[in-house]
């Protein structure tokens, strides 16, 4: 698997960000400023993480999306590690829906929870977001230092 900084058309990675965050708006207000990280296994891309650059010191990740037929074999962890190998002194932070195994994951990864934003998927998206069968409300932060 190789992991790199993309630089081709952002459109041809829409379907992975979409899988990351549901919202082509809401992926419209970050996609410009984000630097995007790709997983590409035998040539295709499997994998693609959108970080941001925040106040010093912080980076943010924006989105982190694994193909389904890729999920569970260490892609979106690698893709988290190369985030931290290219800011090395750097805390990152992200934020994310209450979906138990995502929180999970994360808190595997060594994040932990900072604090919430109440409601912000209800306010922030047109419909419900249910996520293995957790309808979204609140944005919970984690960060790693």
């Amino acid at each position: 698997m190789d992991i790199s900084v993309y630089h081709g058309d952002v459109s041809d990675l829409m379907p992975l960000l979409l899988m990351g965050d549901e919202s082509e708006a809401m992926v419209a207000r970050y996609i410009g400023h984000s630097i995007l990280i790709v997983a590409r296994k035998d040539s295709e891309i499997v994998g693609v993480c959108a970080v941001t650059r925040e106040e010093p010191g912080w980076v943010e990740v924006k989105n982190l999306a694994v193909h389904p037929d890729h999920r569970r074999e260490g892609i979106g962890r690698d893709l988290l590690y190369a985030v931290e190998r290219m800011w090395p002194a750097t805390n990152i932070k992200l934020g994310t829906g209450e979906t138990p195994s995502t929180l999970l994951f994360y808190k595997k990864c060594g994040f932990r929870v900072s604090h919430t934003v109440p409601d912000f998927f209800t306010l922030n998206y047109p419909h419900p977001i249910v996520e293995e069968g957790v309808t979204l409300k609140d944005m919970i932060y984690l960060v790693k230092p």
